[in-house]
């Protein structure tokens, strides 16, 4: 995935920008979704307002990894697309759908392969299902040499068993929307993936899980990744449990943002720069620095044009 010299130099000038303005790259948020039907145009432009440069709108079915990259087609240079089989959808896969589905992963603005993975939590699929067609999305990201965005969820170790068996000629993996533990995080660094984080710490109340993870270093910033996974994981900023150091770090311009446009019904992309700075809270970093790390990641990552 190697990218011209006037692509860098363009990387370049967009890496300065993020340190005058929190400027993100939200790598996950479920725009099909119906609770933005009527408004997506305010949707996306109040996330570019907040300072979310680029959207990654998951698909986790034919369906909707077919209206994701119609998206990504009235919306260029801001919004790209994933296409993928949730595991919660396994069980609908037929032989002419994955037909469907590879060709809408061919597209370039189509710059993952996902949402896929394993979901023992709800088993909506029966696991058999879930690995069966898990395995063959792997093997597509590895013919496209395209990233695999995964969800898991109770499924740690048939994962990672799974994804090792590809190890020879895996693309890079992103693990999305990680709520796990401290250990699991390791096993994953240790394979070379990346982590996505969303608003999930505000509700993260484990001694070992995400929150952890951020305060001890374990996930060093060129392997994190963040998103929002709206209209999901609100981020609830008002939360008993969050230290006071981590509520003082959030800026007037996110809350307004936050408090204004996103609820737990709907959340936005726009909250993407809160998260981002209770995240460098965490971390006892700057939030412009995670803000450039994370979205210099994404950008090399997902090979995006600026």
């Amino acid at each position: 995935m190697a990218s011209n010299g006037a692509e860098a130099t363009e990387n370049e000038k967009t890496i300065e920008q993020c340190y005058e303005n929190l400027i993100v790259i939200d790598i996950g948020a479920n725009l099909t979704n119906k609770k933005y039907s009527r408004d997506l145009d305010s949707v996306i432009q109040r996330a570019k307002d907040s300072g979310v440069q680029k959207i990654m709108v998951t698909g986790t079915s034919v369906r909707t990894s077919k209206e994701a990259l119609r998206l990504t087609r009235i919306y260029p240079g801001t919004l790209y697309s994933t296409a993928g089989i949730h595991p919660h959808d396994a069980k609908s896969y037929t032989d002419e759908s994955w037909e469907e589905l590879k060709s809408l992963a061919g597209n370039p603005e189509c710059v993952a392969i996902g949402e896929c993975g394993l979901d023992y939590n709800r088993n909506f699929s029966e696991p058999e299902e879930q690995r069966t067609v898990f395995h063959k999305q792997i093997q597509l990201a590895c013919e496209l040499s395209k990233p695999l965005f995964i969800h898991e969820r109770e499924a740690h170790e048939d994962l990672l068993a799974i994804l090792r068996q590809y190890s020879s000629r895996l693309p890079s993996v992103v693990i999305h929307c990680f709520t796990g533990t401290t250990e699991q995080a390791l096993a994953y660094l240790d394979q070379g993936f990346y982590i996505g984080l969303t608003g999930y710490l505000c509700k993260d109340k484990s001694d070992t899980g995400v929150r952890k993870l951020l305060v001890d270093g374990t996930i060093p910033l060129d392997r994190l990744l963040v998103e929002t996974d709206a209209p999901f994981m609100y981020p609830n900023t008002r939360a008993s449990k969050l230290p006071p150091h981590v509520k003082d770090a959030l800026t007037e311009r996110s809350m307004t943002f936050l408090h204004r446009y996103c609820t737990f019904q709907r959340n936005e992309p726009c909250s993407l720069p809160a998260i981002v700075e209770m995240i460098a809270a965490f971390m006892n970093k700057k939030p412009e620095d995670v803000a450039l790390a994370t979205a210099f990641n994404a950008l090399k990552l997902f090979n995006l044009s600026q």
